[in-house]
């Protein structure tokens, strides 16, 4: 039977391994069996208090087996489920959930003081609070929901100050896991060792492998990325296999030849997305794993589900080159734009476009700000097409893969040069490979801000002798700042906004 909404493909998931684990966290596990009947008894909450269909419901938990059981339980009442980061500031937490006006909030005992400190008229479901043997009401009304149904809303920065609602369809997701499923040979047999926060959208693709497979989720505790030796130890004593990571993780690990002393041998599969990776230090887990892993390099930004370009690693893997972000998706298509919204050719740079049914339905409740990036397709006019305009600029090689250049907002005009930072900081990483950094604009003295992460100093004449070798003289940086770890964001990526703010002093 074709199955229409994720529920769907979670019963069968159950149906077929009802006593297998599929969740591990920092302190407790669940069988699929036992995550279902969790579930559908927070459906059953849901329900009473909203028996309508589609309304958003915030979660707001930490990153838990708790927090997917709240999701799944919104699904099964037909509703689409926000998680919240419990790390945020309650002004950010106050923004969000007036914009979002969602029916209910499940938190816990933890967590419920900071919700009453919203001071808003809504609904919540305290976890610690549900009786466990209360009766289930089996009439859920997923069976409600169509593809083209909301399944999750994330939220992303908002210019305003006010965050965006990134609004994803049930069809989106069942489009993209499959598209992994088959790409990447999953079974139930993957035990997925999670690294991104829930309210990041890479972490679709472990929860939903999970769903859609009969995989093991290992929720892996945010402290042993703080120490990542222990990060390695856990992926052993789990047997962990399949990793989709940011690279930032990745660097570190590198930077610290970990690979050497501890070896990870049940990794087989590693993926990685979110921000560049740098190609040499990609290089050090190709030559310290086993000869037969699989690496994905994984690009697509929130409003696009997932991945809509991927790069899978081979022979002609070359550490001196820029890693392609590679080929469209299935049921995925990439055109590049020049600023005349004509194709580019070949080798030209241009702004990257996407259409397909990834596509997010658009902002919750901004239809101003939908209408600005999801927008009719210049190249076919001849019908409604909508295409989503990433803001980044991207470029076509001779081999038919896509190469991500950087933001068009990373670019920048420099003594009548335009410069792009991003470029700026591969050829860093090129160079120096056991340092981890970000390039940034001052805009108050007109200079380029290295800011890098390293064990140990280095003199400025060295930074600038080895980047004189593959970078044109307007595009070194005139100031360097060494820092012992850089600030990261909530997802694990370098927090970028927070660093640039103390280039600019705003």
């Amino acid at each position: 039977m074709i199955k229409i909404n994720l529920i769907e493909y979670f019963e069968n998931t159950v149906d077929s391994f009802p006593d297998k684990l599929a969740l591990v966290d920092g302190t407790s596990q669940l069988t699929f069996n036992e995550l279902r009947c969790k579930a559908k008894l927070i459906a059953t909450q849901i329900t009473k208090i909203n028996s309508s269909i589609n309304s958003p419901v915030a979660i707001y938990l930490p990153k838990t087996n708790d927090a997917i059981a709240s999701f799944l339980g919104t699904m099964y009442s037909g509703n689409c489920y926000t998680p919240l980061d419990t790390k945020n500031p309650i002004p950010r937490i106050q923004a969000i959930l007036k914009a979002l006006n969602p029916s209910c909030i499940i938190t816990n005992d933890r967590f419920i003081a900071n919700i009453k400190k919203c001071d808003l008229d809504i609904e919540v479901i305290n976890l610690d609070e549900l009786d466990q043997e209360e009766d289930v009401d089996e009439s859920f009304n997923y069976l409600k929901c169509i593809d083209t149904d909301p399944a999750y809303i994330l939220h992303t920065s908002g210019s305003t100050g006010v965050p965006k609602g990134v609004v994803i369809s049930h069809l989106s997701i069942i489009d993209y896991i499959n598209w992994v499923a088959d790409t990447f040979d999953i079974t139930e047999k993957e035990k997925i060792g999670n690294q991104t926060p829930f309210i990041f959208d890479m972490s679709t693709l472990d929860i939903y492998l999970m769903i859609f497979k009969g995989a093991t989720l290992f929720i892996i505790p945010e402290q042993k990325f703080m120490f990542p030796a222990t990060l390695l130890d856990y992926i052993n004593e789990n047997n962990i296999n399949f990793i989709f990571w940011v690279p930032s993780v990745l660097v570190n690990i590198a930077n610290l030849k970990l690979l050497g002393s501890i070896k990870i041998p049940t990794v087989k599969k590693v993926l990685f997305g979110g921000e560049v990776m740098p190609p040499k230090h990609l290089g050090y887990w190709i030559k310290n794993l086993d000869k037969n892993v699989v690496y994905g390099n994984m690009y697509g930004p929130t409003e696009i589900t997932g991945t809509c370009v991927c790069h899978i690693v081979d022979e002609t893997f070359n550490e001196n080159e820029s890693l392609p972000i590679g080929k469209p998706c299935r049921n995925t298509d990439i055109i590049v734009l020049n600023e005349k919204d004509e194709l580019c050719k070949v080798g030209e740079k241009g702004e990257l476009c996407v259409r397909g049914s990834s596509l997010a339905l658009g902002y919750w409740n901004n239809l101003e700000k939908t209408n600005a990036v999801f927008v009719q397709n210049p190249l076919n006019k001849s019908v409604p097409e909508r295409i989503y305009r990433t803001g980044d600029i991207a470029l076509l090689n001779e081999k038919g893969e896509y190469i991500y250049i950087g933001r068009k907002d990373f670019q920048i005009k420099l003594s009548g040069y335009r410069i792009d930072l991003g470029e700026i900081e591969h050829y860093i990483l090129s160079v120096f490979d056991t340092i981890n950094a970000g390039v940034f604009f001052d805009k108050a003295k007109n200079e380029i801000v290295l800011i890098y992460e390293s064990e140990n100093e280095i003199s400025v004449k060295d930074f600038r002798s080895r980047l004189s070798n593959v970078l044109s003289k307007h595009m070194i940086p005139t100031r360097y700042i060494k820092m012992d770890i850089l600030p990261k964001s909530t997802t694990g990526k370098i927090d970028r906004a927070l660093l640039n703010k103390k280039i600019n002093n705003t």
